[in-house]
């Protein structure tokens, strides 16, 4: 048996591939062209964790974890040769595909990256599906993280799959309509398209993993060595709003909520996301279904104010004196929109053992805390604009 994870050096890539090889001893393929690394230069940011190279972390994985069954390759899976080569190969039973450009905030940035970030992931799916097809590969249980951003933030419940439709007496599910935000949110929602397509034309057993917003610095396979540790972006384009919080509680500011704060976002923790992946790797192939199934990958949804809050008091923990603040919203948004969204699918997948928000956030704290250099070298990047303000404000007083 042979398991495919592209996205292979990614935040969620490189944790997941870690922990199928640690639990397996098939083959496990990690595959990446390294992107992440360099878009994150390109918006002038780092990793707040130092991240090793990808060779290196195999290596470290080799030798300190006993997992001698995990590889990498890099490939850009956009190179259609390539994507053919790979499969051609390697013939993987699973693919577990988390390659993509994953910011909205970069994809906004002018049209060439609008244009990158479709053309990348789009093109990354189709070439994975219809290599699949044409190797004759069909029988590959293919994984795909998408996102919940394809559904918007609808004033409705959002169910886990398609929306059920009834007319007299019949019953019919139909996908759910994509009301993405962004023209990368877009691109998951082309991808849910493609992958329910690929699953009617070629009978490829697919499971749609719609991914919330992930936080988190560590997974139990990580923890015991720096060559191990996943990336921490913070900055504007690649680090989400717990990311963020969580520098700007460790350089001193306060953590700005943007009006009331209180519309609720689907969240998930590093270490239940690669749980997840993991288990749908992992699963018997007889067992399995073989049809299309989305999970939304989601523990809980939190309201805006509530993260603030639950940071501001474990930076507490930690010795930080951390405030919440609310200043006015540049953004037309809901500030009260209470989410509901199914994820009993989920949350039977994992089971019960699902680490708390407040401990994630303990882990962060600790991993930041370690590294507050990196993150103070870089305050132009992730503190708001109405700090930056209010301090060069202060500064002029002073002179």
């Amino acid at each position: 048996m042979t398991i495919l994870v592209t996205g292979g050096d990614g935040y969620v890539g490189w944790p997941t591939a870690l922990r199928i090889a640690d639990r397996t001893d098939q083959r496990v393929i990690s595959v990446d062209n390294c992107g992440r690394r360099r878009w994150v230069e390109e918006v002038g940011c780092h990793s707040a964790v130092p991240v090793a190279g990808p060779e290196e972390r195999v290596e470290a994985a080799h030798n300190q974890l006993d997992v001698t069954n995990l590889s990498f390759v890099r490939a850009d899976l956009v190179d259609q040769s390539a994507v053919e080569e790979l499969l051609a190969v390697h013939e993987p039973d699973v693919i577990v595909h988390t390659a993509a450009q994953p910011s909205a905030p970069y994809s906004q940035i002018n049209g060439e990256r609008a244009n990158y970030t479709q053309h990348n992931n789009l093109q990354s799916t189709r070439n994975l599906l219809w290599g699949l097809e044409e190797q004759g590969l069909t029988d590959t249980h293919f994984i795909e993280t998408t996102t919940t951003g394809v559904y918007g933030a609808p004033d409705f419940p959002i169910p886990e799959g398609g929306a059920t439709m009834v007319n007299g007496g019949e019953r019919d599910e139909v996908p759910f309509p994509a009301m993405a935000g962004s023209w990368y949110h877009l691109t998951k929602s082309h991808d849910a398209a493609n992958l329910r397509l690929a699953h009617t034309q070629f009978d490829i057993p697919i499971s749609d993993v719609r991914t919330a917003i992930i936080y988190g610095t560590e997974t139990e396979e990580t923890r015991g060595s720096s060559e191990l540790k996943t990336r921490f972006d913070f900055d504007y384009y690649f680090g989400t709003v717990v990311h963020r919080f969580c520098a700007q509680a460790v350089a001193g500011y306060p953590l700005t909520v943007y009006g009331k704060g209180e519309q609720r976002k689907p969240f998930a923790s590093l270490e239940d996301t690669v749980e997840g992946l993991a288990r749908l790797a992992l699963d018997d192939a007889d067992a399995r279904s073989d049809d299309f199934v989305v999970y939304n990958q989601v523990t809980r949804a939190i309201s805006i104010v509530e993260i603030a809050e639950t940071i501001a008091d474990v930076a507490g923990e930690s010795g930080f004196d951390t405030s919440v603040e609310h200043v006015e919203n540049p953004r037309d948004e809901d500030e009260t929109h209470a989410m509901e969204i199914e994820n009993d699918r989920y949350l039977s997948l994992i089971g019960d053992q699902r680490q708390t928000f407040e401990d994630g956030i303990r882990d962060v704290m600790k991993s930041l805390n370690r590294h507050a250099d990196r993150i103070e070298s870089h305050e132009d990047r992730f503190v708001p604009d109405v700090l930056k303000e209010r301090a060069e404000a202060t500064a002029e007083s002073q002179d």
